[in-house]
């Protein structure tokens, strides 16, 4: 029997910031027992990736592993592969931030282990040739990607046993195409199935099994402490591995230097299959599917994929406007980092990570601790700067064709939309580095599919010795949750304008039920940035389309935001005005209004003065009208999926400020914050 070189890497991560019960629970279930186990065997050589804010984390509050890892490093057994400190999708940041990124987990790993990284684990395996030449002046010599990668591009199965060589701009790199195969056995399967899987890589004398996978597959998943620790699983392979003379644990380092490349390659601008399939639009997602269905698994798996594929990572930016428009802020201040304090780039950094833009089979952009982290370090950004009483730019932040309006005070960041209605689109404050306008919209997701065709779509199949994985686990279905599924028409800003013929309920809120008479709430409006206002000349649409001009003028000081609304329209019967809020809270079921909770909604009349206070942050929001007004509250949720099943996630506070009017009237508004 031939030989096979065995190239096992394990990929470690967190979220920067992350709660600290999920990273300790990670550290509990994975990361601890997975090295406890491994320091038994220094003979048995793996790669390590582990992204630089946890790697800080782990030797500042778990020394114990830290030492473990240092143990095998100097044994010889753990090979180092670098990547962005804080774990962004390279290809997502421009070149200087990478080559920072890359280098400061180089010294970080040179300092605490001694050596230098020569490889490269490829965040969410997001891969584009421009890499390459960024790669190359870091002293990358070789990065892992998967065979999908590859297969994408035209090659075929039998002949990525090995790495191949790629270039750009006369900079050369070496691709090892990581097996989907063994990553879906490895450690789902008996040990024996899955020995049996790297004994048939063996195409050739000089083979290798490519495998490079998240070390929370080992312990952290669903089932997978008690398969892979209580019940021995990892001490048995690796037991099994080095017990049979036809496998050889390698770095990919020394296999490079012991074997040639198989040939030059060229690969498309690309991730994993299911990163594409969670890359595109609901309606795109489920034709993907029926189409890998009709065409049959056979010729998908083999020369199909060559031709049916997803998006590209990318696509998320277009497919979610709030994770386009964090990634723009961004883009900005590494854009003009050169006028930024040297400090300030740690948050430039962070910002820059890649969980909070995308959404899979984890809550990625959904989970709403995420979006706070990031948007923290996009307010100490703009908060490095130095201040003037009141600063306002006009640019595309997100580069859809419309301008935003930001205005900075000495406290305040907020942004407004052209596009949409001269919303509101950013809240923050600097005393806080928090966003109350981090919210997002409800979409239709294409798994939303199975709540309500979950027989059929639920695919349980599992080798027969192993353990299910949780892309084919059973999914927890929540019958309730059917009727959470609401999809916004209009991005969940505040500041949005409604016309309604009928006087709206809490429940038509809600539900979403009321009929928006008028052209106000989705809509372009015009900027006049030297009055701050926008307006519209738009109309109401009943028997006829009455012109209806709308006027919004802004005013801001240091802890606060004035608007005067007014409106002049043809048609002259009865209609109610709605002005809609939509607020992000760390905590919303704790949050108060006028003294109440929103569990069950809220809803109050003739009110003049709105008191919102918020928990987390120990602030006050004020809105005072000079109308009585009725207003109608509620929790909105967003329908996600997670590891297990589906999450009701409570994303913000929507509420509605209500009042009837006949043809002109002018209505005006304040939001102060204030400390509780």
């Amino acid at each position: 029997m031939k030989k096979v070189s065995l190239l096992f890497g394990i990929h470690m991560h967190q979220p920067v910031d992350n709660f600290g019960d999920s990273v300790e629970n990670a550290i509990k279930l994975c990361y601890k027992p997975f090295f406890e186990t491994m320091v038994k065997f220094p003979e048995f050589k793996f790669a390590l990736h582990c992204s630089g804010w946890l790697l800080e984390e782990i030797r500042t509050k778990h020394m114990d592993i830290f030492e473990n890892m240092q143990y095998l490093t100097k044994k010889g057994s753990i090979e180092w592969l670098s990547a962005g400190y804080y774990e962004p999708v390279l290809s997502s940041i421009p070149s200087q931030d990478r080559i920072s990124q890359i280098e400061k987990l180089n010294r970080y790993i040179k300092k605490y282990f001694k050596v230098s990284p020569k490889g490269l684990w490829l965040t969410e395996r997001v891969w584009e040739s421009a890499l390459v030449p960024d790669l190359a002046e870091c002293g990358i010599k070789y990065v892992v990607v998967d065979d999908y990668h590859f297969l994408s591009s035209g090659f075929d199965t039998s002949s990525l046993d090995g790495y191949y060589t790629t270039e750009e701009s006369a900079k050369e790199v070496n691709l090892f195409p990581i097996s989907k195969s063994l990553r879906y056995a490895l450690p789902f399967f008996s040990v024996q199935s899955a020995i049996d899987f790297i004994l048939s890589s063996a195409v050739s004398e000089n083979s290798a099994a490519v495998v490079f996978d998240d070390a929370e597959k080992f312990g952290l998943w669903p089932k997978t402490h008690e398969w892979v620790y209580k019940k021995h699983w990892l001490q048995q392979f690796v037991e099994a591995v080095l017990a049979d003379e036809n496998i050889v644990t390698q770095h990919y380092g020394t296999y490079m230097k012991e074997n040639r490349p198989l040939g030059i390659a060229y690969l498309n601008n690309t991730s994993y299959f299911e990163m594409g399939e969670w890359s595109l639009k609901s309606k795109q997602a489920l034709a993907l599917e029926e189409l890998k269905q009709s065409v049959g698994e056979h010729y998908f798996n083999d020369i199909g994929v060559s031709f049916i594929k997803g998006g590209i990572w990318k696509n998320f930016f277009i497919k979610y406007r709030e994770s386009n428009y964090l990634h723009k802020r961004m883009l900005y201040f590494s854009k003009n980092q050169d006028t930024l304090p040297k400090k300030a780039l740690e948050s430039l950094y962070k910002l820059q990570t890649n969980d909070v833009f995308w959404h899979g089979i984890f809550g990625g952009i959904y989970l709403p601790n995420l979006r706070d982290n990031a948007y923290r370090y996009l307010l100490e950004l703009e908060a490095s700067r130095e201040k003037k009483d009141i600063f306002i730019e006009v640019s595309d932040i997100d580069k859809d064709g419309y301008d935003e309006f930001k205005v900075v005070t000495k406290n305040l960041s907020a942004v407004f939309s052209t596009k949409f209605g001269g919303q509101m689109m950013e809240f923050g404050s600097f005393d806080t580095f928090f966003n109350w306008q981090n919210t997002m919209m409800r979409r239709k997701e294409s798994y939303h599919e199975k709540l309500f065709h979950h027989t059929d779509l639920n695919n349980t199949d599992k080798h027969q010795d192993g353990i299910s994985t949780i892309h084919n686990d059973d999914l927890e279905i929540d019958e309730s949750l059917k009727d959470e599924l609401i999809y916004d028409w209009h991005p969940k800003y505040s500041f949005i304008d409604h016309f309604c013929r009928d006087e709206l309920t809490l429940e038509s809120f809600k539900g979403l039920t009321f009929k928006d008479v008028a052209d106000f709430a989705n809509q372009p409006f015009t900027l006049n940035k030297n009055k701050n206002s926008f307006s519209r000349t738009g109309g109401i649409y009943l028997d006829w389309c009455y012109e209806t001009k709308l006027k919004k003028e802004y005013g801001f000081k240091t802890n606060s935001i004035s608007l005067d609304v007014k409106c002049n329209s043809e048609y002259e019967e009865r209609l109610f005005y709605a002005q809609e809020y939509n607020f992000h809270f760390a905590h919303p079921n704790r949050v108060t209004f006028n003294g109440k909770t929103l569990h069950n909604g809220f809803t109050q009349y003739n009110c003049d003065e709105l008191v919102i206070v918020d928990d987390f942050t120990k602030k006050v929001l004020t809105l005072k009208m000079n109308q009585k007004c009725n207003i109608f509250g509620y929790i909105l949720n967003t329908i996600s999926k997670s590891e297990t099943g589906f999450d009701k996630m409570a994303q913000e506070i929507s509420f509605i400020l209500t009042l009837p009017f006949y043809s002109k009237f002018k209505f005006k508004v304040d939001l102060e914050l204030s400390d509780v």
